[in-house]
């Protein structure tokens, strides 16, 4: 489609200047800083990739020639030139959705996929309000924030980004012409220069801290500014729909965080015990400066006087206590403000936070006891006239202090199977423990832990480094609270032992209760790979069978998680039959709990990427067969989508209305029960077992098929970006499945092919096309959303490739492998028609104009950041990957590319 052919509706009309004027002001920014130089240079490979674009086969030429040898230096700036545009483009369009949302709140009209839209529907359905209140007791959002070895944008940049956004969000509503307006655009110029002028990344290899901090600017600086608003808009849509009522209910807690940095052992060696203590310490420095800073602010606006308005006998009682508990309680405020009791008081509540913060005489022993200070304040204005006079503010202090305790953010730890297994047969003096059976382990650690037998054996190093790691996990969760503390998960899972042999690890460690003998932690199995995907029901059954582990689970309230990854068995097996995998892990776990009486908790692996069930809430939700919508979500966000999901307040809280709106609807039964008739099950097995064969074919079977990806796309440069403490590889593997799943996908989506997204799609749909019809895919299509979606997901990762750009990384492919070439082009063709059949459509995304849009419009501003990157592959590899600055400025094309594709 010509670039003139594209449109934008009315409604998107604001979104359009956006992208103008920002684009104008990069442009400033680039001649200013840059040089007259630097800005004719990205002006002509921009006009130059247009005209390509349209056809003109000589600009292409002329863009070729461009992007050649190019020095590294010039070749990092006008990266940055063009990464800079796209991190406009990807604002303003963030921008336009909280814009949009806005609209739909002025106009008085219900967002679909909101709070009061749920609300309208629970009671439509004829939910009373005490019916709604225990709906949600049930309900549960947890996103769970993992390290990402490829995306970890600087705090300094994020919060840039932010000023940003707020600064275009001021300008709505005021004339063109408005001298604010000219001061807003001023000072988003004096950003985005301030942001040119800044370092991207940290030159050093990024380390576990830095990973932390990094998880944290989201969860101390946005979400921990969100949370009462998301339930003020539950009270109010309760409200609007029951009446006064609503009013006198305290909504139970519904959000709630997690975090695996700091926790996630599994191939990392720099995560241990000594990480784990600073970790959460580090959350309960955060969430408790972040009280202090409220409760100072607090103080400002409390400033009742004592001889206006009077406050309850047990607010003074508790003043005069700790005036005698506290050594400095006379310097806590000024002489002026001794008639100000709640001033009084909270200063006295923030010297025992400071006295927290710093682990010293007159701390908080736990967070209810602030929590139970805060609430005296609450009582004393209801009681004294203060519902207008700073109840509002002290409210949702005491909501963010029920959300995030003193410990931010909950721990989970994970750690390999192998790893455990190793320690457990070091500790038994059993050399051959990690080649006997299943069967054969598990009979030995259950007569171990009935025994309580401890090792027999003297531990090295890493099997000391283990125990102390259990060691620290029991000082952490008696130190900070059981909240502090997550699931341990166990990934690589292979059978029961797996779990008892985490148990027996415990009781080495000395953590388990003297007197029950409980293990206090919650065992958590992971299975990811598509055999674990298939036996993981049966593996359960048999696990809540287990004597030893159902008296774990009595001492657990009866809970279990289980974890079900999405990448491992996408890289595995292809798109569709991991898809199909998932979906009966999740049916065969919850039947498996569900006969034996056990409260199952699934905890999704997701990524940012469609082939990692990156995606929405609603999605993930609506996807879910029926006996999975336990309206409980507990999932894993990393990469792009941290960013592009929590990045700005009201997008986040965006993200929470849309999970809440699933959620209640799908526990409620206002959400359609799924129809799954036995033939598209069938349909389903047939294109599983066929896109399988055709996926594991090319990329596990023919063993030159590495090298070929290795010379296709910038893997090489990807496992040298200084990003993550956790290696690119695996290095107890070789070859294609030594490569981790986030950097498969990522050097798949630099060459623009993005295969694991559809690879082995085409050939299903054909087979079953063939073999049942074209007109059960579509009833399929039509009324089974778990296709539909699978079915839209493939066809946006066919769009987001692009094979003409692909051509351009082919010509670094040696001859000898460049037979994998037509193998490849020709499933994306296959895979596109099947698409266009079932969705009876003339092209891609043809329902989807906006996404279509965006991607037509990104198209001409990456290929110079594509051309740039190929030849200085080809150069950098000609010199052995020796030459620093070339891989510099390939790092930056990784970086800018990565960026460029984020909203495409």
């Amino acid at each position: 489609m010509p670039r003139s052919d594209i449109s934008f509706p009315q409604k998107d009309a604001e979104l359009r200047e956006d992208v103008h004027m920002l684009g104008a002001l990069v442009g400033q920014v680039i001649r200013e800083q840059g040089g007259d130089a630097l800005f004719e240079a990205v002006e002509s490979d921009r006009q130059a990739a247009i005209a390509r674009r349209e056809g003109d086969t000589a600009s292409g030429r002329e863009l070729s020639e461009r992007t050649r040898n190019v020095p590294p230096e010039q070749a990092r700036d006008l990266v940055r030139a063009f990464s800079t545009w796209f991190e406009m483009v990807n604002m303003a369009e963030k921008v336009h959705r909280i814009r949009r949302r806005r609209q739909y709140f002025n106009e008085g009209k219900t967002q679909p996929s909101g709070i009061i839209e749920a609300v309208n529907k629970l009671k439509a359905q004829g939910l009373s309000l005490e019916d709604v209140w225990r709906l949600m007791l049930q309900m549960w959002i947890e996103p769970v924030f993992t390290a990402h070895p490829t995306e970890s944008t600087r705090r300094t940049i994020l919060r840039k980004q932010q000023k940003i956004a707020q600064l275009l969000l001021k300008r709505i509503g005021l004339p063109r012409t408005a001298n604010e307006t000219r001061v807003l655009w001023d000072r988003v110029r004096n950003e985005i220069t301030s942001g040119w002028q800044t370092a991207e990344n940290s030159r050093e290899r990024l380390t576990v801290a830095d990973e932390r901090e990094h998880v944290l600017f989201f969860l101390a600086e946005v979400l921990y500014k969100i949370v009462p608003t998301f339930y003020e808009e539950i009270e109010t849509a309760l409200e609007q729909a029951y009446g006064e009522e609503a009013r006198e209910r305290e909504l139970p807690e519904i959000l709630r965080f997690g975090s695996w940095v700091g926790g996630d052992m599994d191939g990392n060696p720099d995560v241990h015990a000594k990480t784990l203590r600073e970790t959460i310490a580090r959350h309960q420095q955060i969430i408790v400066n972040n009280y202090f800073l409220e409760c100072k602010g607090l103080a400002e606006s409390l400033s009742q006087s004592a001889s206006r308005v009077g406050v309850t006998p047990e607010l003074v009682a508790r003043v005069e206590q700790y005036s005698v508990l506290l050594r400095s309680g006379g310097s806590l405020s000024p002489a002026r403000h001794d008639r100000m009791p709640y001033r009084v008081f909270l200063g006295q509540i923030m010297e025992r936070l400071r006295a927290t913060y710093e682990g010293r005489a007159n701390q908080y022993e736990g967070v209810n006891e602030f929590l139970g200070d805060i609430n005296m304040i609450s009582d004393s204005l209801r009681a004294n006239k203060g519902e207008h006079a700073g109840l509002f503010q002290v409210r949702r202090l005491i909501r963010r202090i029920r959300t995030f305790g003193f410990h931010l953010a909950t721990l989970d730890l994970r750690q390999n199977a192998a790893a455990h297994r190793a320690v457990v047969g070091q500790g038994f003096n059993d050399a051959g423990w990690a080649n006997r059976t299943s069967a054969e382990r598990t009979a030995r650690l259950r007569d171990a832990l009935e025994r309580d037998e401890g090792p027999s054996n003297v531990l090295d190093a890493t099997g000391k480094r283990s125990l102390w790691v259990l060691e620290a996990l029991a000082h952490c969760r008696h130190r900070y609270g059981d909240d502090a503390i997550g699931a341990y998960v166990v990934s690589s899972t292979q059978g029961i032992d797996d779990m008892l042999s985490l148990l027996l690890l415990a009781r080495w460690a000395d953590t388990a209760d003297r007197r029950t003998g409980d293990v206090p932690t919650d065992v958590a199995p992971m299975f990811e790979s598509a055999e674990s995907l298939q036996r993981c029901g049966e593996m359960m059954k048999q696990l809540f069978e287990e004597p030893v582990y159902k008296r774990h689970l009595q001492g657990r309230a009866n809970h279990q998680y289980v974890m079900i990854g999405y990448s491992a068995s996408n890289k595995e097996s292809g798109i569709v039959r991991a898809r199909w995998l998932i979906r009966q892990a999740q049916e065969s776990l919850f039947a498996a709990a569900d006969a034996a009486g056990i409260d199952l908790t699934l905890f999704h692996g997701q990524a940012d990427g469609i082939d990692r069930g990156g995606g929405r809430t609603e999605v993930l939700v609506r996807s879910a067969p029926n006996g999975a919508r336990r309206g409980r979500l507990r999932i894993t966000e990393q990469g792009e989508l941290v960013n592009e999901k929590y990045g700005l307040r009201p997008i986040a809280l965006r993200v929470f209305e849309q999970a809440f709106n699933a959620l209640s609807l799908s526990r409620a039964g206002v959400m359609p029960p799924e129809r799954v008739e036995p033939a598209w099950r069938e349909a389903m097995e047939l294109m599983s077992t066929e896109s399988s064969r055709v996926y594991r074919g090319l990329v596990f079977d023919d063993p030159e098929f590495h090298d070929f990806f290795c010379q296709l796309t910038p893997i090489d440069v990807i496992e040298r970006m200084q990003l993550g403490s956790r290696p690119v590889s695996r290095l107890d593997r070789v070859g294609i499945a030594a490569i981790r799943s986030i950097p498969w996908w990522h050097a798949w989506s630099q060459c623009r092919y993005m295969m694991p997204g559809w690879f082995g799609a085409g050939s299903a749909l054909a087979l079953a096309s063939s073999t049942l019809g074209d007109a059960v895919l579509r009833d399929m299509h039509e009324h089974w959303f778990f296709f539909t979606n699978l079915v839209d997901d493939i066809e946006l990762s066919l769009a987001r490739a692009d094979l003409d750009i692909a051509r351009v990384y082919e010509q670094l492919v040696d001859e000898k492998y460049r037979r994998f070439i037509p193998i490849l082009r020709a499933e994306y063709e296959l895979a596109r028609q099947q698409v266009l059949q079932i969705r009876c459509c003339q092209q891609l995304l043809e329902g989807a104009s906006t996404v279509q849009r965006s991607i037509l419009l990104r198209n001409p501003y990456i290929d110079p950041m594509h051309l740039t990157q190929v030849d200085l592959l080809r150069r950098w590899r000609a010199g052995k990957r020796d030459d620093r600055e070339l891989l510099s400025g390939l790092l930056a094309t990784v970086s800018g590319i990565g960026q460029a594709l984020q909203g495409a």
